[in-house]
């Protein structure tokens, strides 16, 4: 299922623009410690960081735009402010996933506990030229924002995504044994709880059952 290019370019840019006003206020923000907001959106701003991973997710799979280059612009653009990954080589890892679900061949899959699991899943996909690109930016923004707010709300909950998305995204769904063609659990239907914890990818069968649908559709599948 192929979705209306404004659409999709639309709601990638609102998550996108969404990230960077969220971030920018927080960067310049003088918090407190004793003030629960403070903890309240560092989870809002790991949700947004989420929602990065998850437009170019989308992207990999054609469903921002029905322009091919665009989709590629949009991913690319949302893994640089992500964490500096490369869109090409995540691109290239999740669909051997799709073909090879819960298989030797599948980049994602792993025979082991959840933080063994976790930490070979964050080796394959980092590089040491990503780290130094992080490293720098850091260094830079710092000439403009304190490093304290730097690393409670640029660094702090994009470590967080990872752990968010690898739970809801690959963990849950993948491991143990399964009795379907596509080697995937799912989340029960609640759409307040499937948002808020993935974008709708604890439907994750439903997601590879209909890999052309966007997140803001996938509910549509419950």
């Amino acid at each position: 299922m192929k979705t209306q290019s404004n659409t999709g370019v639309i709601i990638a840019a609102l998550v996108i623009t969404l990230w960077g006003l969220v971030l920018y206020f927080l960067l310049i923000w003088n918090f407190s410690w004793t003030n629960p907001l403070t903890y309240l959106m560092i989870l809002v701003q790991m949700h947004l960081y989420t929602g990065l991973f998850i437009t170019a997710h989308d992207a990999m799979h054609g469903t921002v735009s029905s322009s091919k280059r665009m989709n590629v612009y949009v991913g690319q653009l949302c893994t640089a402010l992500y964490a500096a990954f490369s869109f090409h080589k995540l691109y290239e890892k999740h669909h051997q996933h799709h073909r090879h679900v819960h298989s030797e061949n599948d980049p994602d899959y792993h025979e082991g506990s959840f933080l063994s699991w976790y930490f070979k899943f964050m080796k394959d996909y980092l590089s040491i030229w990503q780290i130094l690109i992080m490293a720098l930016a850091f260094n830079v923004l710092k000439l403009w924002f304190t490093e304290l707010n730097l690393l409670m709300f640029w660094v702090f909950p994009s470590l967080l995504s990872t752990i968010q998305l690898f739970y809801f995204g690959t963990w849950l769904p993948h491991h143990g044994n399964h009795d379907n063609p596509h080697h995937s659990r799912t989340q029960s239907k609640n759409h307040i709880r499937a948002f808020l914890s993935c974008y709708f990818f604890g439907y994750h069968y439903e997601h590879h059952d209909s890999p052309g649908l966007p997140w803001w559709l996938l509910w549509k599948t419950k």
